[in-house]
């Protein structure tokens, strides 16, 4: 089964799907958004640009096309996001 998810009114959308876990496949819109995480996320960026601003951190780190980032469950984090991004999350790894 094929789940679609919206976010922060239509700005950051995906598919969610199940294929030996929990992954997810969307697009994030330009903006500033703060995601809230129950499991450990894995982001991987498929094209475009965006700063995250990880727990813990204090600073903001740029990941481009073909970077990943990790988020430990039970968190949250931010994005700054200047052009379309479009994104790969695996959950709970």
């Amino acid at each position: 089964m094929i789940a679609l998810n919206e976010y922060f009114d239509g700005a950051v959308k995906s598919l969610g799907y199940n294929n030996n876990g929990k992954s997810t496949v969307g697009v994030i819109a330009p903006g500033e958004y703060e995601f809230g995480t129950s499991t450990h996320e894995v982001m991987y960026i498929v094209e475009g640009e965006m700063q995250v601003w990880l727990p813990g951190e204090d600073v903001w780190k740029t990941y481009e096309t073909g970077a990943q980032f990790e988020v430990e469950a039970d968190s949250s984090f931010k994005v700054k996001v200047t052009v379309h991004v479009a994104y790969h999350c695996k959950y709970g790894l």
